[in-house]
């Protein structure tokens, strides 16, 4: 049997787009990144509903990011993209050093 660390064939990462409806979808979420998936999440539904909740809902998924070596970054006024370890949302010159 080949070693698996041998190998050249990486497993494909995947782009999911979701609708943040409420604090129940953050362990749904998670299990997203830990797959190795980038994700787009679109937050209106919920600032909609409650913008306190939301606030506590992005602070936990920043939290969770910096805590797996991921990334998370605002696009726009509706959504914010989540990334795995290894993948990183540019921002600019400054981030090519």
């Amino acid at each position: 049997m080949a070693d698996k660390s041998t190998t050249t064939h990486k497993p494909p990462v995947y782009l999911k787009a979701l609708t943040l409806r409420d604090v129940s979808d953050l362990s749904s979420i998670k299990e997203d990144i830990k797959k190795h998936m980038i994700l787009i999440l679109r937050v209106t539904p919920l600032a909609q509903k409650d913008v306190e909740e939301l606030r506590k809902v992005v602070e936990e998924l920043y939290a969770y990011a910096q805590s797996i070596g991921g990334d998370i970054a605002r696009l726009g006024e509706e959504r914010i993209v989540l990334t795995p370890p290894g993948v990183k949302v540019w921002r600019g010159a400054y981030d090519l050093k």
